[in-house]
């Protein structure tokens, strides 16, 4: 089975994931990413991207082992001892000298042993009470069954072989053949689901350690999370990662303390413009004419920087913009000092206003890649958009820098490219052995150090989901496979079931919601999610009541309790609404009863459509 890491239908799975199930798998290396999804496609037999979309679609329980497939939850206790040795003796001191509250980061934790880990360290430095008062240990994975694993602490004994017995003693209560960390440190370790690609960064962190999670991601996507973890940080704090990752290329945001352990210091603001300004001068006079020579060479190098860019303050006014953007957008001098929504570029190619808004409240970088603008001569220019929010010495917001960079010719090649892959199709029969034989050779070169770590760590979650399996055929061989059978038919008939009515339901026009006697939200169809702005995810289990929508709720309480009594079977009502696009409508309601199969009553079911 042959996929290209670019193949078009592979995108649109990576699509489908971020839209009905939230994980965004687009920052992660194509090469680790397709062979994870390839090994799950195989064992459901399916050969095509396209096909599996499907499969995914009709068989919501596959979502699940997808994810745990893609990712590895490889960890243990004082994984690279020497680095936590390290981790303990050097950088632990320092941090509870300061005699203040110490918040730690965890992220990446997998199934908990590197919480627990930093924990012990903690606790073993300062004493169990003192630790408890002054130490919260955030501890964060995308993974909601490692998360679930991880709360209960509760280890198999050959987990805590490699602890020391004094620490296995200390720290942890042995129960037939497992072991329960302690209890009382539990309350300090704070465990929470995070994608550290989507959500905003946990902050003021005295230590933020992420050990092998950098390197299932592509460099793009590295920057912007390294970006996140220096605003984490406080100015004194410190990043602890992986024996496979390296911030080579991120020398100004992070100072290496032990470059061997991978241990490294945040880079302050005043540190970077001290480093900006190549040392501090001696004398004033010398200071202020060094500083006058690099802003004017600062002002020269934006002037004349081949990518286009402009600069809009913190009250919206346009105050710069550079040699390439005056010529790229026709600004003239008099464009200076404007409003930049009164400016056609606030809106066109793109609209930069809510982009502008967006960079404020996310307090990051937004990218907006590929964006067509036509041009006077019938042709199309491609740029790839980016926000940038700016901040004064003090830490306050003082504007934004947008840079426009042409990649025009770059986005031609890829059409070029899709062109020649759909010429060479017709040729794919007498190339196909070909074909394979440079996957193959391709394959052998891709050596990096952080391929083969995560080879390594793919193999070791194998080897134990082998072993627990072989364990479990062992004792339960021929009663298992007698209640998978029955599971299987079962799994097969209520996934039909389920794909049937999930499909009457997302394509009726109406907005279909159902409640429960407790009028707590059952289902919410997407018509319901177009016409109030809400994702199902967002209300099932809420109250109807409660929910921050156009439609005034309220006025349905009488008719819906009259309804889950009995005193009526169905009802119309039209009321005034605002649906998601904030538009004044008039909304046509029609209530009736959920009945089960005895007809009692179980609940209520609305549909509400636009008239």
């Amino acid at each position: 089975m042959a996929h290209t890491d670019d193949d078009p239908k592979f995108e649109a799975l990576l699509d489908y994931l971020q839209r009905s199930r939230g994980f965004d798998f687009t920052g992660y290396k194509r090469t680790s990413l397709t062979r994870r999804v390839g090994k799950r496609m195989e064992m459901v037999g399916v050969h095509d991207y396209g096909e599996y979309t499907d499969y995914l679609e009709v068989h919501p329980e596959e979502f699940s082992q997808l994810f745990n497939t893609i990712l590895i939850n490889v960890t243990n206790f004082f994984r690279d001892q020497p680095a936590w040795d390290f981790l303990a003796k050097e950088i632990v001191p320092k941090l509870i000298a300061s005699n203040r509250s110490l918040r730690v980061w965890c992220a990446g934790v997998a199934s908990g042993e590197e919480a627990y880990t930093t924990a012990m360290i903690f606790a073993e430095a300062m004493g169990t009470d003192n630790f408890l008062e002054r130490v919260k240990v955030y501890a964060t994975d995308v993974d909601d069954e490692a998360l679930t694993q991880a709360r209960q602490a509760s280890y198999r004994r050959e987990d805590l072989e490699q602890l020391p017995e004094e620490l296995r003693k200390r720290y942890f209560e042995m129960l037939n053949s497992r072991g329960i960390f302690r209890a009382d440190l539990r309350r300090s370790v704070i465990f929470g689901r995070h994608d550290l690609v989507q959500d905003a960064p946990i902050s003021r962190l005295d230590l933020l350690i992420s050990r092998n999670t950098l390197m299932y991601f592509n460099i793009e996507t590295q920057t912007r999370i390294l970006a996140r973890f220096h605003f984490a940080l406080k100015e004194e704090g410190y990043l602890f990662l992986g024996k496979a990752e390296m911030l080579l290329t991120h020398a100004n945001l992070f100072a290496p303390v032990d470059l061997r352990h991978r241990i490294f210091s945040k880079i302050s603001r005043n540190d970077l413009r001290e480093r900006a300004f190549m040392g501090a001068p001696t004398e004033d006079a010398e200071a202020h004419n060094r500083t006058q020579r690099y802003l004017r060479m600062r002002d020269a190098a934006l002037e004349t920087h081949p990518t286009a860019q402009i600069v809009v303050d913190l009250n919206n006014t346009l105050v710069m913009a550079n040699n390439r953007a005056r010529s790229l957008f026709g600004f003239s001098a008099k464009d200076l000092g404007r409003s930049f929504a009164e400016l056609e570029l606030s809106y066109r190619p793109v609209e930069l206003r809510s982009r502008i808004e967006q960079a404020y409240a996310e307090r990051h970088p937004v990218v907006i890649p590929e964006v067509a603008r036509n041009l006077s001569n019938d042709g199309r220019q491609y740029l790839d958009v980016e926000v940038i929010p700016l901040q004064d010495n003090d830490g306050t917001w003082i504007g934004v820098t947008i840079t426009f960079d042409d990649v025009t010719r770059r986005h031609q090649l890829q059409q070029d490219l899709q062109r020649t892959r759909q010429d060479l199709e017709t040729a794919y029969e007498e190339l196909q052995s070909a074909n394979e034989e440079l996957e193959t050779t391709n394959e052998e070169l891709q050596s990096t150090v952080e391929e083969l770590q995560t080879t390594n760590e793919e193999l070791q979650s194998t080897n134990e989901e082998l072993e627990t399996m072989n364990e479990e055929l062992q004792s339960t061989n021929e009663e298992q496979e007698t209640t998978n059978m029955e599971l299987r038919q079962r799994t097969g008939e209520l996934g039909d079931s389920n794909a049937f009515q999930s499909s009457i339901l997302h394509s009726l026009r109406a907005g279909v919601v159902v409640v429960d006697h407790n009028l707590s939200v059952l289902v919410w169809n997407r018509a319901a999610e177009d016409l109030w702005g809400l994702r199902a995810d967002e209300v099932l289990g809420h109250s109807f009541f409660k929910l921050d929508i156009g439609l005034p709720v309220d006025k349905l309480g009488n008719v819906i309790r009259s309804c889950m009594s009995g005193a009526c079977d169905t009802e119309s009502l039209m009321l005034a609404a605002r649906n998601r696009r904030g538009k004044m409508i008039q909304c046509s309601v029609k209530l009736g009863p959920l009945t089960g199969p005895r007809q009692e009553r179980r609940g209520v079911v609305l549909m509400m459509e636009e008239d």
